[in-house]
């Protein structure tokens, strides 16, 4: 069965689509098969953190019914698969962002997770994003501004009444002028599934074109979202180290 899960954020500049990547490519070092698409069709940037800004066909060409999901599909070497967008304007006046909810009946029994990268904030777009997944991941950092843009996405998604798998709070920098994480957790309702602390590493791995979770999978953001994956997954992060040594580096 295929999971749908979509990640968004009340907020810009949060670190969501960081965040859905080193997911997917997380999930799939656990032995998952993973498919990333870029729900961001305003602003979409997974082809860009990848290295792969244009593709000769994307997700615009399947929501206009040129071509089918599977033709949009490119795998990374990680063995992650990512659906990305176009950056073309030309190309956005001509899709309906509404017609997102039909890739999930493409891509069901395609992968074990698909992971949505939602536009960010609380427009239309990204209201059609997390109707596309059956679950919702809420990312924000610990600044009270970002945190109570979730809290709106939190209320616009109980009113659609999907179900919230809980939150992820990245670029934690551990000093006294950011939210302690008890009092989002208190402020949201919702458990926390991890931190992600400030490392330098994420925005080497960007210059790189990269996932940090491939670029630097020791790093203290790549083991946190590790950890966060293997919840999501309802495995050990132990069983990512029991993996044999070959294929832990094939799956990176």
């Amino acid at each position: 069965m295929t999971r749908f899960i979509t990640v968004t954020s009340g907020k810009g500049g949060v670190g969501k689509t960081t965040t859905t990547i080193n997911l997917g490519f997380a999930l799939n070092s656990f032995g998952k098969d993973v498919v990333v698409v870029d729900a961001n069709l305003t602003t979409p940037n997974v082809g860009l953190h990848l290295g792969a800004p244009i593709v000769p066909i994307n997700l615009n060409h399947v929501l206009t019914g040129k071509v089918k999901v599977a033709d949009a599909i490119y795998e990374h070497d990680s063995g992650t698969k990512i659906i990305p967008s176009s950056l073309s304007v030309k190309e956005l006046k001509k899709i309906h962002h509404g017609k997102l909810k039909d890739i999930t009946k493409k891509l069901r029994r395609t992968a074990d997770y698909v992971l949505f990268d939602s536009a960010a904030g609380l427009g239309e777009e990204a209201v059609d994003s997390m109707h596309a997944g059956d679950e919702l991941i809420i990312v924000t950092n610990a600044e009270i501004t970002a945190v109570t843009d979730a809290l709106r996405t939190v209320k616009i998604a109980e009113e659609m009444g999907k179900e919230i798998r809980g939150v992820i709070v990245t670029k934690v920098r551990g000093d006294k002028s950011e939210m302690p994480i008890v009092n989002i957790k208190d402020m949201l309702g919702l458990p926390i599934l991890g931190v992600v602390p400030e490392d330098d590493q994420v925005r080497i791995a960007l210059t790189k074109k990269n996932a940090v979770m491939s670029f630097a999978p020791h790093s203290k953001a790549a083991r946190s979202y590790r950890k966060i994956a293997a919840r999501i997954a309802g495995v050990s992060v132990d069983d990512y180290y029991r993996r044999p040594l070959l294929m832990r580096v094939f799956s990176r």
